[in-house]
């Protein structure tokens, strides 16, 4: 493989082999960089939704705690 480019001029090897690459590969490429991204959006919602519940069960817990001293 590196004598077939050895012999390439320098705008083969770093322009059109990677855009023939993109043509080619170019629509698993945006469906895997899409699903990551949806992926990450969902844990970040996930954890947010976590995040919040915890946050509301602390207060509640800490409200009705302070109601039984009185």
């Amino acid at each position: 493989m590196r004598e077939i480019f050895a012999g390439l001029p320098w705008w083969v090897k770093w322009i059109a082999v990677p855009v023939i690459a993109l043509v080619v590969f170019g629509g698993l490429i945006a469906s895997v960089v899409g699903f990551l991204i949806g992926l990450l959006f969902k844990l970040l919602i996930f954890v947010a939704l976590v995040g919040g519940l915890i946050y509301i069960v602390r207060k509640f817990m800490s409200s009705s705690t302070s109601r039984s001293d009185w």
